[in-house]
């Protein structure tokens, strides 16, 4: 398998959270905010068009993943423009996964039946949250109604196949509210939920507001309880826990993901895009104006790129792979990277499975219980 990642650098509006590259462009217009203007959507579509014509010989996604920022952002014309264009550069015939991700407030009737009669046959739907407060918080552009009609509209236009993101741990926020928005995901019955615990990221404006006292992060027990209660919620609702943050129906879960969990190739398109392709890491400039720039002179947007010794390969692979729970088994490891993982790292394995963080059960090593809520840290033992 692979997969095709195009990434939108555009919102209406910035969350205070989100440390994905982006550009704020306050409905449609991008501000003028350094002395030479940035390119606009236009300009950008251009550029993209390069990058997709550019795409290696042989190169036949099985997944299509459109992100961002907001692809919904993009007007009609727009967002037309793009979907005919990934058709007409990128081979679609084995495609069998096509993800858009949109937020409420961009998502409109048209666009929907654009995105569904184009092939997008999923569609990841930005919620967060469906109490106002916790909305106006993170600098969300829509509220609970919005999240409603949205997806009423995409069940109307004909998409089976929808994820609702969530997200927990919100200063200020309670149990009991995270309890409602799980009860709200639920009564909507989407095929899939992604729910992560709110972080703060270096160089947001959540950060900020940390550092200058004006919010914390909840404690860690506090989030231990929001995360157990959404996992006990979903689970009695029969979704499937596949991976640490991630929930679907039998049958539902997103194929595109399990290329970045596992040791799958997929090429990303558009600035700050990563790829990984024939054993070679790389990632496209985080900068709108060098990306379009680059592009439309005849050079590459591509900023970094390695190829990583075979033993730290392996290592990134067994991180990555751990994310998922049912596991690492220790032959298709093996099989997969030419490392048996007890010969790799088995000491630091036997130290955390004493800890109660890692488990090994018939030759497959997985995250504990207790390991799935301090994942982060357990990885950074293992890389």
């Amino acid at each position: 398998m692979a997969g095709l990642y195009v990434h939108i650098p555009f919102c209406v509006r910035k969350c205070i959270y989100c440390d994905f590259y982006s550009l704020e462009t306050l409905n449609g217009s991008i501000p003028n905010r350094l002395k030479a203007p940035l390119p606009d959507h236009t300009e950008f579509l251009d550029a993209l068009e390069h990058e997709l014509r550019a795409l290696p010989e042989g190169f036949r996604p099985t997944t299509i993943f459109i992100g961002g920022g907001t692809p919904t952002e993009l007007s009609d014309a727009n967002l037309r423009r793009l979907l005919d264009m990934i058709r007409t550069c990128v081979d679609v015939a084995d495609v069998v996964e096509w993800t858009c991700e949109s937020n409420p407030g961009t998502l409109t009737a048209q666009k929907g039946r654009m995105l569904k009669a184009s092939g997008v046959n999923r569609m990841s739907l930005g919620v967060q949250s469906f109490d106002s407060a916790n909305l106006e918080f993170l600098g969300r552009i829509h509220g609970p109604d919005d999240v409603r009609e949205s997806f009423g509209l995409l069940r109307d236009t004909g998409f089976a196949d929808i994820n609702l993101d969530l997200i927990y741990g919100i200063p200020g926020s309670t149990l009991e509210k995270t309890r409602t928005d799980v009860e709200q995901i639920l009564a909507l019955q989407p095929e899939h939920a992604s729910c992560y615990c709110l972080t703060f990221e270096e160089g947001t404006p959540l950060m900020d507001m940390k550092r200058k006292g004006y919010v914390a992060e909840v404690d860690a027990e506090e989030e231990r309880e929001h995360y157990q209660l959404v996992r006990s919620l979903l689970r009695q609702a029969g979704y499937e826990q596949y991976e640490i943050s991630n929930f679907a129906r039998p049958g539902r879960i997103c194929r595109h993901n399990l290329l970045y969990w596992g040791d799958g190739e997929y090429i990303g398109c558009g600035p700050s895009a990563h790829s990984h392709w024939r054993g070679r890491r790389s990632a496209n400039v985080r900068s709108l104006r060098r990306y379009c720039r680059s592009l439309l002179s005849g050079d590459s947007p591509v900023d970094f790129e390695e190829t990583l010794p075979a033993e730290a390969k392996a290592r990134e692979t067994l991180v990555m792979w751990l994310r998922r729970l049912d596991g690492v088994p220790r032959a298709a490891f093996q099989a997969t990277t030419g490392y048996d993982y007890r010969e790799l790292i088995g000491e630091r394995i036997m130290e955390l499975c004493a800890l109660g963080v890692l488990e090994e059960r018939d030759d497959v090593l997985r995250l504990s219980e207790d390991g799935l809520f301090v994942s982060n840290s357990v990885f950074a033992e293992l890389v």
